[in-house]
Parts: structure tokens; C-alpha cells; sequence
């Protein structure tokens, strides 16, 4: 895990209703968690961070989802 956020998404979670932060705030992870609770790291940093982590999970699901379907088509 990177030990700060990058500027887009600190601008991103900046944008974010506090609403919005909290929703990410209560799916970040446990190693996430400590370093808020700890704080090493502010709210806003946090969020960000998540959705960096969120935007990477979503670009590797699209891969393999990607990769399933032309397995499939080629059957």
C-alpha cells in the first residue's frame, strides 16, 4: 500500500459530499483503518487513498472480465 495518496485523487475525495467520504471511510481496510485511527493519516487522505484502491480493483476486474469473454467467444 503507497504511504500517501496522489494529487488526483486527493482533489477526487476534496470533491466528495461528506456523505459520500463516509461511505468510502466505512469500506476501507483494516491496515487503512489503523493508520486513521492512529493518525498518521488525516480523513481526507484516507479517502483518498481508497479510491485509488477502488479504482485499481475496478480496472483489474474489467481486465479479467475482459480476458473471460474473449476465452468464451473463442469457444
Amino acid at each position: 500500500m503507497k504511504k500517501a495518496p496522489t494529487a488526483e485523487y486527493l482533489q477526487q475525495a476534496k470533491n466528495l459530499s461528506k456523505e459520500e467520504v463516509e461511505r468510502l471511510l466505512a469500506r476501507m481496510r483494516s491496515k487503512l483503518l489503523r493508520k486513521f485511527e492512529d493518525h498518521k493519516l488525516s480523513a481526507l487522505e484516507v479517502a483518498a487513498m481508497q479510491l485509488e484502491i477502488e479504482d485499481e480493483e475496478l480496472n483489474e476486474w474489467r481486465q479479467r472480465v475482459a480476458e473471460i469473454k474473449a476465452k468464451t467467444k473463442n469457444k
